[in-house]
């Protein structure tokens, strides 16, 4: 049953509200916490019971942080790692492109430095090179380096790990393994098929993370002392968000210590970024996920594929500075070649039709720095997995993203194991392919059919999921802090969303191209602003600013303002439905 009545908004979606078991349990932990009702509503939906509330609330490190020994191979790992720095040997560290793979080469590249160690950066370029080690890389940096880790890549890389002859490799990953591993002094990744599967949500830079954990032990242990790890935890909040990984478990706690870490601003690439993106409140997982994030990937989609690692890793500030101003320009630069790919995709897509358990797109020319952000694109749009290959001659590079409850990167795997991918793998929310032409056809319709057999495909495109419902009255600064409390949110914790019923519009204003100023009230002197960001991209913008003195239902996501040192509330609009 729809939530308020509302069975089609003005963006064409039903609303959904909390269960009648949703809401008693909210009531039950309302009634034996003391919280307010909307912040029980938020712990209701994540499953928290009263007597977990409070340490839900302040989730702490040492209670969740597992013992990284947990991992396989992890203990040789650290082992292996520390003969490096003691005989002071030769270094490399072969990262990945994107933002697990920046940030998990600055971990190593910060940690090496603290202890009077440096150590080579190689990052491979995405368009030339591809993901992952390769051959003529690996044989190369081998020549010139005595030990040689790998970073958010490498579980699948047999052939060029063994073409390090003369060196030894340890790969710190997170990426699905196949059933055999790389022959190598260690694999540490929660992904490898003889794994428990219940780290299965860690990024790469947080197994990184673990392993300088126990590198630390280890040191101990020597009656040695390592570089101050709770400093570093703003570079694995920044790779868990920009990642998509699940904001659970572990994961939540260790993104809300990393936000206060970059709060005090001592890491001169991230406060450099943080000016050009324009940053002016206290860093929270938005910003890691669309400020941040996409900056720092803008190198390796359209640009030099090692800026990202060299800022994050930097700690000169005049370095950070114009690395920061030239990551910006290519973000930029990425935008324009996005926006003419995701037209051209979407009408694709549009035409083949997003109702299917795969969405999907291809064509020649198409960047392959930008189609992992227009499959992101086509599954917001089309709530399913999307996957947007783009061809040079006959060969396709793609990339895909997944919904929840969806693994995609299992199912890429296994295409690639009946051939009918060149190669291809990833985790459960993106994976990456490449795909013969002749091959195309076959390959989508069969990695549809294996991801409806995973239930891609039943969700309704149309359904947005609220909280419950709210006035403007209630809507208080304070009550925003108190529900922040259960945050971060991001991928696996879902911002909360509450509707407001019933409102009218005072005032209407556009604001650059697309989007949407609104001063809303009740009627009985409440009321509050909103803010719909591309609310002129759908029928939404125009009908609120010809609203003729309609009242409508608003949903959305309660944040705080502030301006001119004043804080007020102010609603993230996301939909809206008249008031019938």
């Amino acid at each position: 049953m729809s939530f308020l009545g509302v069975e089609q908004s003005l963006t064409g979606r039903r609303w959904i509200g909390p269960s009648p078991e949703l809401d008693r349990a909210a009531e039950m932990l309302a009634q034996q916490t003391d919280l307010p009702r909307p912040l029980c509503q938020v712990l209701a939906r994540r499953g928290v019971p009263p007597m977990e509330a409070e340490s839900f609330l302040s989730p702490k490190l040492r209670d969740l942080l597992p013992d990284p020994r947990s991992l396989r191979d992890m203990e040789i790992a650290a082992t292996r790692f520390l003969k490096a720095v003691r005989d002071n040997q030769r270094i490399a560290v072969f990262a990945d492109y994107d933002v697990d793979g920046g940030s998990s080469a600055a971990l190593l590249l910060v940690w090496l430095r603290q202890m009077g160690r440096q150590a080579t950066l190689y990052v491979p370029d995405r368009i030339d090179e591809g993901y992952g080690p390769n051959v003529p890389a690996m044989s190369q940096l081998a020549e010139t380096h005595d030990l040689i880790i790998c970073v958010d890549c490498g579980t699948l890389s047999h052939e060029a790990i063994a073409a390090a002859k003369g060196a030894d490799v340890i790969v710190l990953d997170h990426h699905l393994g196949a059933e055999t591993l790389p022959d190598c002094v260690a694999v540490v990744n929660p992904n490898r098929q003889d794994e428990s599967g219940d780290l299965a949500h860690l990024c790469a830079a947080t197994v990184v993370f673990l392993m300088l954990v126990e590198a630390g032990r280890q040191l101990r242990e020597a009656n040695a002392q390592g570089p101050d790890l709770m400093a570093m935890l703003d570079l694995v909040a920044l790779a868990t968000v920009a990642d998509v990984a699940p904001l659970i478990g572990i994961n939540r706690a260790l993104v809300q210590q990393g936000l206060k870490v970059m709060g005090q601003r001592q890491r001169p690439g991230l406060v450099a970024l943080s000016e050009v993106a324009r940053m002016d409140s206290a860093p929270n997982s938005y910003h890691l996920g669309f400020l941040l994030g996409p900056r720092i990937n803008a190198g390796g989609r359209v640009g030099q594929a090692d800026l990202g690692a060299r800022l994050l890793s930097t700690d000169s500030v005049t370095e950070a500075e114009a690395l920061s101003r030239r990551l910006d320009d290519l973000n930029t630069e990425r935008r324009d070649i996005e926006n003419a790919v995701r037209a051209a995709a979407l009408a694709q897509a549009e035409e083949r039709g997003l109702d299917a358990p795969l969405v999907w797109a291809a064509g020649d020319g198409w960047h392959p720095g930008v189609v992992g952000i227009v499959a992101a694109r086509l599954k917001e749009a089309s709530n399913r997995p999307a996957v947007v290959i783009g061809f040079d001659g006959d060969e396709g590079k793609g990339s895909g993203r997944s919904v929840s409850g969806v693994d995609l990167g299992a199912s890429i795997h296994r295409l690639a194991a009946e051939g009918l991918l060149v190669k291809g793998g990833g985790h459960k929310m993106a994976a990456g392919l490449t795909v013969m032409r002749d091959q195309l056809e076959p390959a989508m319709e069969r990695l549809s059919e294996l991801l409806a057999k995973q239930g891609a495909g039943q969700a309704g495109p149309a359904d947005l999921k609220l909280d419950g419902a709210l006035m403007p009255g209630a809507a208080s600064v304070d009550l925003i802090e108190k529900i922040e409390q259960a945050g971060p949110f991001g991928a696996g914790a879902p911002a909360p969303r509450f509707a407001m019923p019933d409102l009218q519009v005072r005032f209407a204003k556009r604001v650059g191209e697309t989007h949407l100023k609104l001063s809303l009230s009740d009627g009985m002197g409440g009321g509050l602003d909103a803010i719909a960001f591309g609310a002129f991209d759908g029928p939404m913008g125009e009908r609120l600013s010809n609203h003729g003195g309609a009242r409508f239902h608003f949903a959305g996501r309660l944040e705080v303002n502030t301006w001119g040192g004043r804080q007020s509330v102010q609603l993230r609009l996301e939909d809206a439905a008249e008031a019938n």
